[in-house]
């Protein structure tokens, strides 16, 4: 991977700069698998109902959604390495303070700070791929940070359980999460560079407002924010819905339910990972708007067909092509507006947030009314409408 790196002066610390960022995007994914997997133990140890325990998610999306809108005025006054070492730190607290809490309240508050950590540890990493890599290997290098935030969904629920099993879930942390943290705070510390390319170190010196006025003023920018909130809703399918789906359909059990999320998890990583082979050579945005309107018909269909393992096939297809589409639609959003990638990646994350949110409520009341088949007619339609906006509105600008 080290040969990815597009910086011209090859120091040891630009050689580091892609596995640091890949093992940073990798830390961070285990703290949400603790609280998915264990969220009934955990309700249970602090006498909570588990919907009561689950606010903790919701209490942190939220917060992952306001600070990533703050993010977008810190990312042009402090460099990017610094903001991404205080989310990966804000990230190591809030695992500590799971650690120790002792009631609901102290874990609804400890959770809460993940949400700060992960709106300034995404973006940052997505601002500094475009910061120091050369233009024909950023997709390549979004494409290995998107499957490693995604391989961490996979590898996550085996060594937690595993932990788990030894001492509680307490041990899952105190033994994998919290370590983890800290030597991603070390590896950013050292292999990260400290010294900023191009135009970012003037950018900086400008107004808390300007990189917002880049953005918004951009129309393109709109498109892909508009984009990129349509296919997480569209994801919602298959990452909220999916397992539920083949354990009322088709009375899958808890294990085979566990395995169908581990299948698609790792078909998301292995999209993701292909996907930077094909970017450059299909392009950002027709392979943007491709895969993720493939992916929305593909929504569509898995709930309707009655056979399980068609349906379950065409599950982790559309799976693949959600993580193609990840990397894909970063690479395009990334290159919108050079001079204010922070802000720019810092304003996607929050409608990324809103996008997860949008799916999971619209496919909750969907489901409620019209049962599966109308939750994957909803949510498949937002994947294709996706297409439609990052096809008629969006642009590439390194495309001429």
């Amino acid at each position: 991977m080290s040969g990815d790196v597009g910086s011209e002066s090859g120091s040891s610390s630009n050689r580091a700069l892609l596995p640091t960022l890949v093992f940073c995007a990798f830390s961070i994914g285990p703290l949400a698998v603790l609280m998915s997997l264990f969220l009934y133990p955990i309700a249970a140890e602090f006498r909570v109902e588990v919907g009561v325990m689950g606010q903790v998610n919701t209490f942190s999306s939220v917060a992952a959604v306001v600070f990533a809108l703050v993010m977008g005025f810190l990312s042009v006054r402090f460099r990017h390495k610094s903001l991404l070492m205080t989310g990966l730190l804000f990230f190591a607290v809030s695992s500590v303070g799971c650690f120790l809490a002792s009631g609901f309240a102290v874990m609804l508050l400890a959770y809460s700070i993940s949400g700060v950590g992960l709106a300034m540890i995404n973006p940052m990493v997505n601002a500094l791929v475009g910061e120091h890599f050369s233009l024909e290997k950023r997709a390549k290098a979004v494409s290995w940070t998107v499957g490693a935030g995604a391989l961490s969904y996979v590898v996550g629920p085996l060594v937690l359980n595993l932990l788990s099993d030894f001492a509680g879930w307490r041990f899952s942390l105190l033994g994998f999460i919290i370590p983890l943290l800290f030597v991603s705070l070390v590896l950013a510390f050292f292999g990260i560079p400290s010294v900023s390319h191009g135009h970012e170190t003037a950018v900086s010196q400008s107004g808390f407002l300007s990189g917002f006025r880049g953005v918004l003023s951009c129309k393109s920018a709109w498109a892909c924010l508009a984009g990129d909130t349509l296919r997480a809703a569209s994801f919602a399918a298959v990452l909220y819905y999916g397992a539920a789906f083949f354990m009322q359909r088709f009375g899958a059990s808890t294990d085979a339910a566990t395995l169908i999320i581990l299948v698609a998890a790792s078909c998301y990583t292995v999209g993701s990972l292909i996907s930077g082979r094909f970017v450059d050579r299909v392009g950002r945005k027709p392979f943007t708007a491709t895969t993720v309107l493939l992916a929305g018909v593909l929504t569509v269909c898995f709930v309707l067909v009655p056979n399980f393992w068609f349906s379950l096939l065409l599950n982790v297809a559309a799976a693949v092509l959600f993580g193609m589409v990840t990397a894909a639609a970063i690479s395009l959003t990334l290159e919108q507006v050079p001079a204010y990638r922070g802000t720019m990646m810092s304003v996607d994350s929050a409608f990324v947030n809103l996008g997860y949110a949008m799916g999971a409520a619209v496919g909750g009341m969907v489901l409620l009314r019209f049962g599966y088949q109308g939750l994957g007619a909803a949510l498949g339609l937002f994947g294709i409408l996706a297409g439609a906006v990052f096809y008629l509105l969006a642009r590439d600008p390194t495309k001429k």
